[in-house]
């Protein structure tokens, strides 16, 4: 009934598996992936035809978990799995990155690959499995793929490289001095195709060296691929590319130099109607076949794409007139809004960001439900990428992946400089608004993030800067690093490599490729040229700001933090939560309990806070020996009077310790209400605390010297 092919290899510490034909056997292709005990199962379907006029290549990837694979039932209102998680539409795109390019030029058919996580075992991540699940379907689909890829995940111990560190090992990332790294890298056997990494400041030697041992860790894994294909792979997919040359020949005659003209203009929305006009220009030229032609769009492309890298690689020119690592100029401004905690507004050339950072409390941290476990950040960053942005009408509403995708990459960049939570006890959430775009606008939120938390009075061990890198690579080996790329050198170039770091090293490195991988040359290249633009635009950051501010905006909360046993931590909550709600109205403060008897009390007020405070140490402290308090008479009793001079705790002055002097009764000289200074003489046998006024001057607080103490006496 089923035609099973299995495959299995010893990967770093565990057993990997590939397994096809028996589930979902009317896919295209199917691969179970196993690496321990967590499987992840990749379909792949596609078209067998393109839809009419299609002129670009629609690949879907969905990666999704589901809570059974660890045993979890969803939490929420419905019990199911519903919109995706930051973390699936994170590993979609990583999914997505490496395959997309290599799929054969001119191939428009739909394709569609779903990763569906069926195990977890809490030790290894679902996403570097799933992604070689994916390679592995592509690969005996018979789709015009020129795979297979496969990934690793690397980290850095003690100076070495670790294949696949465990998921508490990455979880623990900031909490874990030892780990100093978490870096995905996917490749073919000849090639890297993409990079995704946060580091703790990292050197560019040792950035490169976890590319290389990621690489290199990889290859059993593509020969697994490979071996599994022998004997389990389809017919390929009978696909011609189009031969669209001579279009391409007539579009060139007849607007080569209208685009060239098109590309000298600086300013990019003149430069953006110009190429349009030169586009409409061109078509009015050609006969109507030719205007019909379904490739009409990509000769179009194709002609921009030659204009651009012509001059890039052979002129070395580009498209605004400058060097090939020359940065664009930048302007830093803080403290622009009079409301919000810290803001910032970074513009480099026509690229700028407007971020604002809000500090909050442990109330405001985002509680994350994940496969492996709810846990909890208290580092948020939100990038938010509206239409006006390039000059555009379009959609506007939920985040979409590419706008989670480069939130989270700013994320990765500052996360290594943020104190710790020990010293540090805030929420921090920055919001990156994009104003401008024309490239690059992930790192130009980098930057202007690290100016806001500064200007919000973040003691950061050190500003972040972030640049990216662009590459024209041509067919005969010749080709150009650029830094701080255009959108247009986006577009039409062939690499796109975020580095972001401090002076000290990298903290972040992201990298896409277009074509089939660079080699170890270019990208140490363009790791170089990065390290002398990022030191530039960190210059630049000082201008504004040389270091964090050292007092809070009047509008942020103030937050004091104590510790308390854990075995007092429910008389401060109290019966029902009574004590807490009770402090907090009558402070007017906020206050967050930890279960390990940590507290954290928040007010924009420093006297709400202090009030709170000493509520709270009423509670929980006990009264020392020999020290003098500030009490109420609470009750008089004709042995002594009863006062309650520490929280709630209540203790016995004697009439004999009253005065200095024989008394009737303690009333001659007390009533009820009456505040008094007393000393804590001790305890009895029965723990009856034992209290004195006589030795304490009622009006100072002050206790007697001895020679008061004789004088009264005589």
């Amino acid at each position: 009934m089923f035609n099973i092919v299995k495959k299995e290899m010893e990967w770093g510490h565990d057993t990997l598996t590939l397994e096809t034909g028996k589930i979902a056997r009317q896919a295209d292709g199917c691969v179970i992936a196993t690496y321990g005990e967590t499987s992840v199962m990749a379909a792949v379907t596609y078209a067998k035809q393109p839809k009419p006029g299609q002129d670009f290549f629609p690949l879907t990837v969905h990666y999704n978990e589901k809570y059974y694979a660890a045993g979890k039932v969803p939490g929420g209102f419905f019990k199911r799995e519903a919109r995706p998680t930051e973390k699936e539409t994170l590993t979609s795109r990583l999914i997505d990155r490496p395959i997309r390019p290599l799929f054969v030029d001119g191939f428009k058919n739909e394709v569609l690959v779903i990763c569906t996580v069926l195990s977890h075992d809490l030790e290894n991540d679902p996403d570097i499995v799933a992604m070689i699940a994916a390679s592995a379907a592509l690969t005996i689909s018979g789709a015009p793929f020129r795979g297979p890829i496969a990934g690793a995940r690397v980290g850095f111990v003690d100076g070495e490289y670790v294949l696949n560190p465990s998921v508490d090992d990455m979880q623990g990332l900031k909490t874990n001095p030892e780990q100093r790294l978490d870096l995905v890298v996917a490749g073919t056997k000849d090639a890297v195709m993409m990079v995704e990494s946060e580091a703790y400041e990292l050197s560019e030697t040792e950035m490169l060296g976890a590319v290389k041992f990621g690489h290199e860790q990889m290859q059993p894994v593509i020969d697994l691929i490979v071996n599994l294909a022998e004997d389990a792979a389809k017919e390929p997919f009978d696909f011609q590319a189009p031969d669209y040359s001579a279009l391409l020949d007539r579009v060139s005659q007849i607007g080569e130099q209208k685009m060239r003209d098109a590309y000298g203009i600086l300013d990019k929305q003149a430069r953006t109607n110009a190429v349009s006009a030169a586009k409409e220009a061109i078509k009015a030229e050609l006969s109507e076949e030719e205007l019909e032609d379904p490739n009409l769009g990509t000769a179009l492309k194709k002609l921009e794409s030659k204009v651009l890298r012509g001059d890039v690689v052979k002129n070395k020119k580009r498209i605004d007139g400058r060097a090939l690592d020359e940065v664009r100029a930048i302007d830093c401004e803080v403290g622009l809004l009079p409301r919000t905690h810290g803001s910032a507004l970074f513009t480099r050339g026509e690229t700028q960001g407007l971020i604002v950072t809000t500090l909050g409390t442990g109330d405001d941290e985002q509680i994350i439900d994940a496969l492996h476990g709810n846990f909890r950040s208290n580092f948020l960053l939100h990038y938010n990428f509206p239409p006006y942005s390039v000059g555009e009408t379009g959609r506007f509403g939920p985040p979409g992946r590419r706008e989670i995708g480069h939130g989270k990459l700013a994320w990765r960049a500052l996360q290594a400089v943020l104190p710790s939570a020990t010293d540090f006890p805030y929420t921090i959430r920055l919001v990156s608004e994009i104003t401008e775009s024309n490239g690059s606008s992930s790192m130009a939120t980098v930057c202007g993030a690290s100016l806001a938390m500064m200007d919000a009075a973040v003691p950061l061990k050190a500003p972040v800067a972030g640049v990216a890198m662009g590459l024209v690579l041509e067919d005969d080996g010749d080709y150009a690093v650029l830094t701080d790329i255009l959108g247009d050198e986006d577009h039409l170039g062939d690499m796109d490599f975020k580095v972001a770091g401090t002076e000290e090293g990298i903290t972040s490195l992201q990298m896409d490729i277009k074509v089939a991988g660079i080699t170890p040359q270019i990208m140490e290249t363009a790791l170089a040229q990065a390290k002398q633009g990022r030191q530039h635009i960190l210059d630049e950051m000082s201008k504004a700001l040389t270091q964090g501010r050292t007092e809070f905006s009047a509008h942020a909360p103030r937050i004091e933090t104590m510790q308390i046993p854990t075995d007092k931590i429910r008389e401060v909550i109290g019966s029902g939560g009574k004590v807490i709600r009770e402090i907090v109205e009558t402070s007017g403060a906020k206050v967050d309990i930890q279960d390990d008897g940590t507290i954290k009390i928040a007010s924009a007020n420093g006297e709400a806070i202090q009030k709170a405070y000493d509520m709270i140490h009423s509670i929980v402290a006990e009264p020392e020996e020999g020290k003098v308090y500030r009490g109420k008479v609470v009750k008089i009793v004709d042995f002594g009077a009863f006062v309650n001079f520490f929280g709630k705790r209540d203790g016995l002055v004697h009439v004999s310790q009253i005065e200095n002097k024989r008394l009737n009764h303690p009333s001659d000289v007390l009533k009820e209400g009456q505040e008094v200074w007393v000393k804590l003489l001790g305890f009895d046998d029965r723990g009856k605390v034992r209290l004195a006024m006589k030795m304490v001057d009622q009006e100072t607080g002050e206790e007697k010297s001895d020679e008061e103490k004789t004088g009264e006496e005589a």
